[in-house]
């Protein structure tokens, strides 16, 4: 992979407001790893966390300015960025302020744990023009907490989501996992239930994924958990569809369900193979087919920023092979789906023809829907979505 640094001298380029792009900023710090997290995240206090929050706003300036784009969403992910004490959150807000300015953007996203932010955060948060938390609720079981080694309790979700709604967020989203061992399609019932009473804007429902080098993967290989049968995974995840969309949050993209106007406009640019700009230790992005990942290691994340301005150890051009395979994969995530027009656009193909015989198949066995603009998986498609990429790629271009 050839290693294409980004250079310093482009810091000083004028932002264009052509191809709006998003920004994500990753802060690795969590109170303990989760059991089944694979993202790169380490235990605050261990680290300078000031010099990080300073290179992180070196960073990002820098990568702003390169880009030439007008960013238009902001990411704070991690790891969990409301671990931060105030004034090490207020600096790094700051630093966005600067870089981009928060008032004009049309998304500026927030991720936090229960029980991670209190009246004062909230304050700090609106005051900086946050517009969407994304609270990582997970269940409102605690044994379900507990086998995922999550440290709130359930009825933390409730009282955070009061102290959200008391300063005027306008978007709260709770994420759920569903799979867990010992779950059962109760109990998974019952935590879209009281997900729905608690009334957020949206809702990310995702299937547990066993990563490699987690500690759950470790348990599961030692039989130490059982694994959620896949049946009853399935059920879990055809209730999710049928219960959200009742209670008027219809699915737009696999994992996600919005009030119509409420979808996460960051991650549909992601969805979209739009342009996106990653800061921070691990973060990854990709703007004119030019992907970037920086160095997964915090003290190695500051060493980097502060001797060359920059944190990449790997980069990419993107082939047209690898268009295809991401816009496929990516889009297909989405319930609009596969934009015929954005495909030829990017890649020179008609999918239409490229994907004929697959296609045909597909359609046949009622995974796929075709139209003159787009090609969506069905609901059933939705269930076996990976094996549906698969039989569409790799293709031979």
């Amino acid at each position: 992979m050839t290693i294409m640094p980004l250079m310093a001298e482009d810091a000083g380029k004028k932002l264009s407001n052509q191809s709006p792009c998003g920004l994500y900023v990753h802060v690795p710090f969590c109170r303990s790893k989760c059991a089944y997290c694979d993202f790169y995240s380490v235990v605050a206090g261990a680290h300078d966390t000031a010099r990080l929050i300073d290179c992180l706003g070196c960073e990002l300036t820098k990568r702003v300015a390169a880009s030439r784009r007008r960013v238009r969403t902001v990411f704070f992910g991690g790891g969990t960025p409301t671990i931060l004490l105030m004034d090490e959150l207020a600096a790094l807000l700051e630093s966005v302020e600067r870089t981009v300015g928060t008032r004009d953007l049309d998304e500026f996203s927030i991720e936090a744990n229960p029980a991670t932010v209190d009246d004062d955060k909230a304050e700090l948060l609106v005051a900086a023009g946050i517009t969407r938390v994304s609270l990582g609720a997970q269940s409102f079981f605690a044994d379900e907490l507990g086998a995922l080694e999550r440290h709130h309790l359930p009825e933390d979700i409730a009282s955070s989501v009061a102290i959200l709604r008391r300063h005027g967020f306008p978007q709260i989203n709770l994420d759920l996992i569903f799979g867990i061992p010992g779950q059962t399609l109760e109990t998974w019932a019952e935590s879209l239930r009281q997900a729905i009473d608690l009334q957020p804007d949206h809702l990310a429902c995702y299937g547990l994924t066993y990563e490699s080098g987690t500690r759950m993967t470790a348990q599961r290989g030692r039989g130490q958990i059982t694994p959620c049968p896949e049946d009853v995974e399935a059920d879990m995840y055809v209730l999710a569809m049928d219960t959200l969309a009742e209670a008027g949050y219809p699915q737009y993209e696999i994992s996600n369900y919005a009030r119509p106007g409420h979808e996460c406009r960051h991650n549909l640019i992601y969805w979209r193979n739009g342009p996106y700009l990653g800061v921070g230790p691990s973060a990854v992005g990709c703007v004119d087919n030019r992907r970037y990942q920086n160095v997964a290691d915090v003290d190695g994340y500051i060493r980097m920023v502060e001797t060359h301005g920059h944190a990449e150890v790997e980069s990419e051009l993107l082939d047209t092979g690898q268009l295809i395979t991401e816009m496929v994969m990516m889009q297909l995530r989405l319930v609009e789906g596969l934009s015929r027009e954005a495909f030829r656009a990017r890649t020179g193909f008609d999918p239409q023809v490229l994907f004929k015989d697959a296609l045909a198949r597909l359609v046949d066995l009622g995974l796929l829907a075709v139209s003159d603009n787009n090609i969506a998986l069905t609901r059933q498609g939705r269930l076996v979505s990976e094996a549906v990429v698969a039989e569409l790629v790799p293709v031979s271009v």
